[in-house]
Formats: C-alpha cells, sequence, structure tokens
C-alpha cells in the first residue's frame, strides 16, 4: 500500500475530528503527558475517527496501546525501540515505522524491517528539544539513495514553501506539525498542503 506524501502530525484525536474531513490520508497521533487511560481513549477515537474517513492511522510509541485498540501502524523513536517487542508488534500484523538521525540510528532502523524511515530534523525546530541539529537536503538524498524502495519520511521544520526541496531532494514522504498546528488558520494551511501534494500523491 502505498502512502500519501503529506504526512501531518497532531497531539489529539480533537485535531483529527478537525482536520480528517479536509481530505487527509496519512496521519499520526503522537500524544505525550496524558495518563495511559487517556492515551487508549485518545487512540480509540482516533482510530474510530480514520476509519470513517479512510486515513491511515500511525500511533507515535504506544505500541502495546495501539495492538490492543487494533490499529495497524505504529510509529517508533529509537528510544521507543529500547523497550517495545518488535516480534508482538510484527504478530499483530502492524506495520511499523522509525526515526532515525545518524548513521547508527539508520542501521538500527533498517534492522527492524521498517515501512519507513524518518529522518530528522530536515531544518530547526521548535518542536521539542533534540541532540542533533539539523539534518539537511544532503542528508535527505544520502539517506534515500541508502534505504532504495523504503519509503523516506522528512521531518522536521518542514513549512509548505520548504516542502518542494525536501521532496526534490529524496523523500517520498513530508510530515508536517507547528506549520499547521501553530498556523493562524489551520484549516486553510492544511487544505494549502493538501492541493500542493495531491498530485504526488497520484503520482
Amino acid at each position: 500500500m502505498k502512502l500519501d506524501p503529506f504526512y501531518p502530525i497532531f497531539d489529539s484525536a480533537g485535531w483529527l475530528e478537525r482536520m480528517l474531513p479536509l481530505g487527509v490520508k496519512l496521519v499520526q497521533l503522537r500524544i505525550k503527558d496524558k495518563s495511559e487511560v487517556e492515551t487508549g481513549r485518545e487512540i480509540a477515537r482516533a482510530k474510530r475517527l480514520c476509519e470513517a474517513a479512510a486515513c491511515v492511522l500511525v500511533v507515535n510509541d504506544y505500541w502495546h496501546l495501539a495492538i490492543e485498540e487494533g490499529c495497524d501502524f505504529v510509529h517508533l523513536g529509537q528510544e521507543d525501540l529500547d523497550g517495545a517487542d518488535l516480534a508482538a508488534i510484527r504478530k499483530a500484523g502492524m506495520r511499523l515505522g522509525v526515526s532515525s538521525h545518524d548513521e547508527a540510528e539508520l542501521e538500527r532502523a533498517l534492522a527492524t524491517q521498517p515501512d519507513y524511515v524518518a529522518l530528522g530534523p530536515v531544518y530547526p525546530t521548535i518542536l521539542k528539544a533534540l541532540h542533533w541539529g539539523p539534518q539537511g537536503l544532503d542528508r535527505v538524498t544520502e539517506w534515500k539513495r541508502r534505504i532504495g524502495t523504503i519509503p523516506l519520511v522528512g521531518i522536521g521544520g518542514i513549512s509548505l514553501e520548504r516542502a518542494p526541496g525536501v521532496f526534490e531532494a529524496g523523500a517520498d514522504i513530508v510530515a508536517a506539525v507547528t506549520d499547521i498546528t501553530l498556523n493562524a488558520d489551520p484549516e486553510a494551511r492544511l487544505k494549502a498542503w493538501i492541493a500542493a501534494t495531491r498530485s504526488r500523491a497520484a503520482g
């Protein structure tokens, strides 16, 4: 199954309820600082919303809750891999996306036989403190050459204006977070993203 090239990331099912009707076909739910019970409820609600919208839902980190809720895609950061039961994830039939920031992490990501590899931050990001500086477009090109047919997700500091360069550098998918959620008109910004990437989705 080919993944949509536009990959917005939101921190609540409420955001999904606002944005999915606009045409999102691939989305990540990345919840932080909530209890496990609350997170489970958010995942369940997000799954229902995505099923109704024919949208692929990727659950960040909480692989065990994703399995319990019957989700079919999980994203793991390098730290998440430390405690993840990859055998259980695969046994549940879930697809897997993995973050990478340097050579060692790329090798570790590839060893999991991922359904996509994410590279970031491509540009400076305000989303969270990271040990790594901006990777830049040359690294995007290098990573794509290294991983071949595995989809490459560019993430970190990517705006609608920067997205074409990230695609041209080799990314198959571009993730957007604050470019949408911090915009004065998130719905209009998301619509602009969809319009700009829909031709790639059809290609």
